[in-house]
């Protein structure tokens, strides 16, 4: 993807979420029936097990969801990017009402092109926003360059489940009856019929272990969640010393 096409992108996914960010959470609640809380909190337990109070970023961090879930790791600073300045402004503010505003920090910034030297975190994680980097491979490979040897990416994305009934009900649900419902709610004509169609088009499985691969991460593994609505994939920088 060129520059100018990589540019395009990102603005017009940028300006999407600045439009819809004032509904977002509760709409993100809404609509997955609140079981986003617990795909996060799975996530969360699955970092746990080998990174104990890490330095972490958190790309496409929206409104701070997945960085105020990684509290619970006990981490020493989590630093969240994104390119919407109206989530971010949303994000600062439910993180003051918490009382988490010295732990957790909200920048602008882009998956392509993150603003850090290498090696600078051990977690770097995305919840349900890599499907809208404006280049995938461009954004995992960053979040692997900053990430010290032996560091985790975490990614938290939709799938798509593939045994019927449930996938016959799943379309129906995610490509007819959410678009209707976000659209009402949030007043915007595009953003949630955005979400289903880059769901649909979102590389998964082994597709998207290929991609992390190709980025430089090992030990690869994807956990599917609730009948495959939902994957948890984690991989592992390994450099030479």
């Amino acid at each position: 993807m060129s520059s100018g096409n990589i540019n395009e992108k990102r603005e017009s996914v940028g300006a999407m979420f600045d439009e819809i960010a004032h509904k977002y959470d509760f709409l993100n609640h809404f609509l997955s029936f609140g079981i986003d809380k617990l795909w996060r909190r799975k996530a969360i337990r699955i970092i746990s097990r080998t990174h104990s109070t890490p330095e972490i970023l958190d790309v496409a961090t929206g409104t701070g969801d997945m960085a105020i879930a990684s509290m619970k790791l006990n981490p020493k600073h989590v630093t969240g990017i994104d390119i919407s300045e109206n989530m971010l402004r949303a994000g600062r503010e439910k993180i003051a009402r918490l009382g988490l505003s010295d732990r957790i920090d909200l920048l602008a910034g882009a998956s392509e092109n993150i603003q850090f030297p290498d090696c600078s975190f051990d977690v770097a994680m995305s919840s349900f926003g890599v499907r809208n980097f404006a280049d995938t491979l461009a954004g995992l490979s960053e979040m692997g360059r900053v990430l010290r040897p032996g560091g985790m990416i975490m990614v938290l994305e939709f799938s798509r489940p593939s045994r019927f009934p449930f996938s016959s009900l799943y379309r129906l649900y995610f490509l007819h009856i959410l678009p209707a419902v976000g659209r009402i709610y949030s007043k915007s004509k595009n953003a949630y019929r955005y979400l289903p169609d880059t769901v649909m088009k979102f590389p998964e499985n082994r597709e998207f272990m290929d991609l992390l691969e190709n980025a430089g991460f090992r030990a690869v593994r994807q956990k599917r969640l609730s009948g495959g609505i939902a994957s948890i994939y984690t991989g592992i920088i390994i450099r030479e010393q």
